[in-house]
């Protein structure tokens, strides 16, 4: 009978990292083994220069490196480890992720902010009953806020602002302030909050809202204040705050000096300094929507990391699963005006292509790689609505600046340059973006835009002439390609002629081309040259 699974999911945010370890059973239930957070900073002094300093990292890089040897000595199989607004937006974010991947032993993920927002409404949703009542779920981090509508089973609509109780306190407050904000400086804060979200709350205000949820350390302390100001206890999960009774929190929080707001009861003392800054986003937002108040979900991110965790494990046919990566790519074709009966053959075609080269010995990435080719493959002329001249490098700014859900940083950019290089150039070093990533991402591009340069010329002519092709080992220093084919395909033989240096290039193997059984009589069936 197959054990159970230990994995351990760290969410390293702007303020504080977290960790989440729990046992997988194999039918998909899971047992939590133990729950930890500690406060970091990251994001102290970084948004004006947009660089992690020294010491914060030196914090982050101790607290992750702690959280990974703990989970790896409880037995974890897997240590996923994220980041959100903090890093995303360093430009000394490499040095960050070398050190942890050195000194914590973690290869940490950076996603989008938009990409954080989802997993946060996965996170509070799946810990409620919902059914299909409409709930805004609003989470607000050190560094950004993250804002979605949506019921049990799917969203309707999700953003992530730059506004977060870091960010704006180091923006709006002199460094070392401690003494009472005055009504100027948070009437600053609110035009500043009002500003960010006007486009937000007029796409919420054509919803109807039955219920507001927040999450996040800021959220929990404010929730946790006011009720033992009004109700005279701690705040329960079931209670449901009055927006009226928050904003009078917020009033009160501005009145005192740093000292005293370290003392007010319900309030964590390493918050008091950006407690103000979080409650104005947090009140503005509310007082936008008309919303009469909110509860508040201890779940958040890293939870929402363990349900899209477990979604990923559940098995799906290539192709036709409903996965909500694959939504999320089909989605943003569609609205580039995809030729989808195309785009989902060159797909089939490259995962054989893939499926036999690895069989080979040509490659030895997996099934996480092959989906990023399927989806690379599915995107890969999105640059024609743009224009169609070039437009693998249309394609290429499509698919990186699309915030497409579901993905980390890495594998959108390494989706962008699959598409960006499977026609004319070589991936090379002379291109940013490129020369960004590992050895093995790049090494990951050459060989996937390889094989995709040879699926799309296998569809030319977008009649899906060729239905099947897989490569074969044939002599001592070269690889046949094998094509089925429903009709004439020469021109798509061609085509895959003109691919043959990049093969090369890539694998140091001649390519063949091998006539199909479908042009026999024609007298054609030999050899392409």
């Amino acid at each position: 009978m197959p054990a159970d699974r230990i994995v351990a999911f760290i969410d390293l945010g702007t303020n504080s990292a977290r960790l989440l370890l729990v046992s997988v059973a194999p039918d998909g239930s899971t047992t939590t083994l133990s729950q930890q957070k500690e406060v970091v900073r990251l994001g102290e002094g970084e948004f004006a220069g947009r660089r992690l300093q020294d010491d914060a990292m030196d914090r982050a890089v101790a607290v992750c490196g702690r959280f990974a040897e703990m989970a790896r000595a409880k037995g974890a199989a897997e240590v996923i480890a994220i980041a959100t607004s903090a890093t995303r937006e360093a430009r000394n974010k490499a040095v960050f992720l070398q050190r942890l991947r050195r000194e914590a032993k973690i290869n940490l993920r950076i996603i989008s902010g938009r990409e954080e927002a989802r997993l946060i409404y996965l996170g509070v949703a799946s810990g409620m009953r919902l059914d299909r009542q409409k709930a805004l779920f609003i989470d607000i981090g050190g560094g950004s806020t993250e804002i979605v509508l949506g019921n049990q089973d799917e969203h309707f609509f999700i953003d992530s602002r730059p506004l977060g109780a870091i960010r704006l306190t180091s923006m709006f407050m002199e460094p070392g302030f401690e003494g009472p904000v005055c009504p100027a400086v948070y009437r600053r804060i609110v035009h500043h909050v009002r500003s960010s979200t006007v486009r937000a709350v007029a796409a919420l205000s054509r919803h109807t809202i039955d219920l507001v949820v927040g999450s996040s350390g800021t959220v929990q302390n404010m929730v946790d204040i006011t009720a033992r100001r009004v109700l005279g206890r701690p705040a329960q999960r079931e209670d449901v705050i009055a927006t009226a009774d928050l904003i009078a929190t917020t009033r009160r929080l501005c009145a005192l000096p740093l000292s005293a707001r370290r003392k007010v009861p319900g309030l964590n003392p390493d918050r008091a300094d950006i407690i103000v800054a979080g409650a104005a986003i947090l009140v503005t937002i509310l007082r936008r929507l008309k919303v009469p108040g909110l509860r508040f979900s201890e779940r958040g991110l890293r939870e929402g990391m363990l349900v899209d965790y477990l979604a990923r494990r559940t098995p799906a046919a290539p192709l036709t699963s409903t996965s909500f990566r694959e939504r999320s790519v089909l989605r943003l074709g569609r609205a580039c005006g995809i030729d989808e009966f195309h785009a989902f053959h060159v797909a089939r075609l490259a995962l054989m292509l893939f499926d036999s080269a690895r069989d080979l010995g040509l490659h030895g990435f997996g099934p996480p790689e092959r989906e990023l080719l399927e989806y690379a493959a599915l995107l890969h002329d999105a640059g024609t609505f743009i224009s169609y001249a070039d437009h693998q490098v249309h394609s290429h700014y499509i698919i990186l600046h699309a915030e497409l859900l579901g993905f980390d940083d890495r594998e959108i950019a390494v989706m962008a340059l699959v598409a960006r290089y499977h026609q004319k150039s070589y991936p090379s070093t002379a291109l940013a973006e490129f020369a960004a990533l590992s050895e093995t991402d790049q090494r990951l591009v050459e060989v996937l835009c390889t094989l995709l340069r040879v699926a799309e010329c296998l569809d030319r002519g977008h009649m899906g002439v060729v239905t099947a092709a897989r490569l074969e080992a044939s002599g001592k220093n070269g690889m046949a390609l094998r094509l089925e084919a429903a009709g004439d395909c020469r021109l798509e033989m061609w085509g895959v002629h003109d691919r043959r240096k990049a093969f090369r290039q890539t694998f140091g193997l001649r390519l063949e081309v091998h006539t199909p059984d479908a042009m026999v009589d024609s007298g054609e069936r030999r050899k392409a040259p």
